[in-house]
């Protein structure tokens, strides 16, 4: 935990005038780079500015009130566990004067970063990053001038509030699952995640601890093994192709993501292998596409729309003053049963 209790005041232009001993109006002048200006007073105050470590705001320079829009950072939108939290957020801010703002910035950290400190410049009252790739250490940085929300990074802090889901217990529902089928090699197909980053309990990483205790539980470690690839169709389709083809296969797959799951499961096709008489396959959120008749997927359910509205009410709570300190939310995790999931065919 975060030993910095105390909530930073963003830097205004009025600290900038204070500071550099000049009206307001001058700093005005030096942000709108005005015309008669003189080079030394342009020194001043980006001086000032610089020691503050103030940033202009893209709107109502110089004015700081309540804007009430919340920005959401999200790597694609395209995942449709993301649409299930939008979802939650979208319901708990409806009968409320909020808007939300959505910026979809990539897994790049820097890209992600960048978004980050524009939300910010555009005074956004809070924000909620969905597994945020950027360095814990901006987002920390971010979270003492600007309320902020972290929704399936475990890494608890003092700075911002965190939902998460108990992703160790869900790997666990899962191999429960599959040994109660009979199942002995199961594999598990997770993102890599990003070391650089510097979040140590981000969901992936708990959800493979979990998935590789729970295998131990069983007295499986030999046949503990974990793929790593994006989650995404393609990157499902990867990871298939390579456990799938191989003279070992496994006789069941969990994946951390619905959408992997179902390039796992076309890999599969491709290699005339049928799911689940010849294959098992788990995934994870229990979004809609899991439910479709011709999927029927079964699939760890984590109340993706109840983390979105959770996170929302938490942040507004922060954002109008009703609270102070930082509070971490954990949901509880239950394994959908569905049809893509039997005893195996063979040992």
């Amino acid at each position: 935990m975060e030993s910095a209790p105390q909530r930073k005041k963003r830097v205004t232009i009025t600290d900038v005038a204070r500071h550099a001993g000049v009206s307001t109006a001058a700093v005005s002048k030096v942000l709108r780079n005005a015309y008669g200006v003189s080079p030394a007073m342009q020194e001043r105050v980006r001086a000032a500015m610089a020691e503050l470590n103030y940033r202009p705001h893209a709107a109502a320079r110089g004015m700081r009130g309540r804007t009430y829009t919340i920005g959401v950072l999200l790597d694609n939108i395209r995942n449709t566990f993301f649409a299930d939290i939008l979802d939650g957020i979208r319901d708990a801010l409806r009968d409320s004067e909020y808007t939300v703002m959505i910026g979809a910035a990539g897994f790049d950290a820097d890209s992600q970063a960048k978004t980050i400190r524009s939300m910010v410049d555009r005074q956004m009252d809070g924000l909620i990053l969905i597994a945020p790739g950027t360095v814990r250490t901006e987002v920390l940085a971010t979270a003492q001038s600007t309320p902020t929300v972290v929704i399936g990074h475990h890494d608890a802090s003092d700075l911002h509030d965190s939902v998460l889901d108990a992703d160790g217990l869900g790997a666990g529902l899962v191999v429960d699952h599959l040994v109660s089928l009979g199942h002995r090699d199961i594999a598990l197909v997770s993102s890599p995640g990003s070391r650089a980053s510097k979040w140590t309990r981000t969901p992936e990483i708990v959800l493979a601890d979990g998935y590789l205790e729970a295998m131990e539980r069983h007295g499986l470690q030999a046949y503990a093994r974990v793929h790593k690839t994006a989650y995404s169709d393609e990157g499902g389709h990867k990871a298939g192709l390579s456990l799938l083809a191989s003279p070992d296969r496994p006789t069941a797959i969990m994946t951390g993501a619905d959408v992997a799951a179902l390039g796992v499961w076309r890999a599969a096709h491709e290699l005339g292998l049928r799911v689940p008489e010849d294959v098992s396959l788990v995934g994870y959120n229990n979004t809609a596409i899991a439910d479709l008749a011709t999927v029927q997927l079964t699939s760890v359910d984590q109340a993706g729309r109840t983390m979105g509205s959770t996170a929302a009410k938490m942040l507004i709570e922060r954002v109008e003053g009703h609270r102070d300190r930082a509070t971490q939310v954990t949901m509880t995790p239950r394994l959908v049963i569905r049809h893509s999931t039997a005893a195996p065919t063979r040992p």
